[in-house]
């Protein structure tokens, strides 16, 4: 059932409001990651002189490229551990214009719902970035001591994250946080294994662009699929 809700969010690729969130997160993800390689390089410079003498061979000035170099091919290494809070979470801005999109299309007959405030989707995206960061950060360390889970630990850590976050922003437009935190604690495992499918694939340069997207339709899918079988069942 999950993969009949990703599926049904591959469809609407072409519906030019899942175009205009893609440009913005794409421009906004990419101008984040330029920021944090410009703020790396300017630590560099800061403790790395441009002319390094070493005993026996004299002045040399390429220690500041190479550090360059080698900067940049961090950054690339780091750039698919990054992709995942970043991406999601500007992504997570701009769920409310893919939630609506997919309820045009798929549910027409549901009541309108008020737009989260700009403010308010501002708020729940600082929160969920603080907190992808931070316990990706915290994850290093079962890293090191656990290098062979150490995907496992990672996809498993973001998936559940990104599907919490994703499913409780999906369900709380139309029900509100309180009974959108039951369902998901109802539905934890589709839940986790939806946020998992989603991880995986951010994982991936270019295409973790597009992933959030699809993340957000699948999981508004998937909420109105969990709710509608609730309701029958009631």
């Amino acid at each position: 059932m999950i993969f009949a809700d990703f599926f049904k969010a591959i469809g609407q690729m072409a519906d030019p409001r899942f175009r205009r969130v893609l440009l913005l997160g794409v421009g906004i993800t990419i101008i984040l990651l330029i920021a944090v390689y410009a703020l790396f390089l300017g630590l560099i410079s800061m403790f790395v002189q441009e002319e390094v003498t070493i005993p026996s061979v004299g002045p040399v000035t390429w220690v500041g490229d190479l550090l360059g170099f080698g900067s940049l091919l961090l950054m690339l290494v780091l750039s698919v551990f990054l992709m995942i809070p970043v991406a999601s979470a500007v992504t997570s801005l701009f769920l409310d214009d893919v939630a609506q999109a997919v309820e045009d299309q798929h549910y027409p007959y549901l009541p309108q719902v008020d737009r989260i405030s700009f403010w308010d989707g501002l708020k729940d995206t600082v929160n969920f970035l603080g907190v992808l960061i931070a316990t990706n950060l915290a994850a290093f360390i079962l890293y090191v001591f656990l290098p062979f889970l150490s995907l496992f630990i990672f996809f498993g850590l973001n998936g559940f994250l990104l599907g919490r976050e994703y499913f409780q922003l999906a369900a709380s437009r139309r029900i509100g946080r309180t009974a959108a935190l039951q369902m998901r604690r109802n539905n934890m495992a589709q839940v986790w294994i939806a946020g998992c499918l989603m991880a995986l694939p951010l994982s991936i340069p270019l295409l973790n662009l597009v992933i959030p997207i699809l993340g957000a339709a699948t999981f508004t899918h998937l909420f109105h699929r969990i709710n509608g079988a609730a309701a029958t069942s009631g």
